[in-house]
């Protein structure tokens, strides 16, 4: 029996994951094929980070004695940063407004354990 494209055989292998080619076909290799990994790998330039065992992305931000001061004062003042407050205060502390929302949802984070703690 033939093993064309509708034989009971190949459609048993396709459902395996091993169908057959068809002559003069090539099939593209999956992603996550030994060859195209490695491919991938080497062109990513941040990969080598995360095998030697660095976190991926970016670095910590340390912020300015001035910027906490701002931040700290804006924190007591509202918990729950507005849109208008945040963009304000990233044009205000030269730091990006993704920064100003992360540090904001650390604050509370830590405002939560601290009443916590002292129930």
């Amino acid at each position: 029996m033939e093993k064309g494209p509708f034989s009971v055989e190949w459609l048993a292998q396709s459902s395996r994951g091993g169908a057959l080619e068809m002559p003069g076909e090539s099939r593209p290799r999956p992603p996550g094929s030994p060859r195209n990994r490695e491919a991938a790998e080497s062109r990513s330039p941040g990969r080598a980070a995360v095998t030697a065992g660095a976190a991926p992305g970016r670095s910590r931000t340390k912020f300015s004695a001035a910027q906490l001061q701002e931040l700290e004062r804006s924190f007591h003042q509202q918990r729950y940063i507005g849109a208008g407050e945040k963009r304000r205060l990233a044009a205000v502390l030269n730091l990006s407004q993704s920064q100003i929302k992360t540090w904001f949802q650390n604050r509370r984070m830590k405002f939560k354990r601290q009443t916590q703690d002292a129930r």
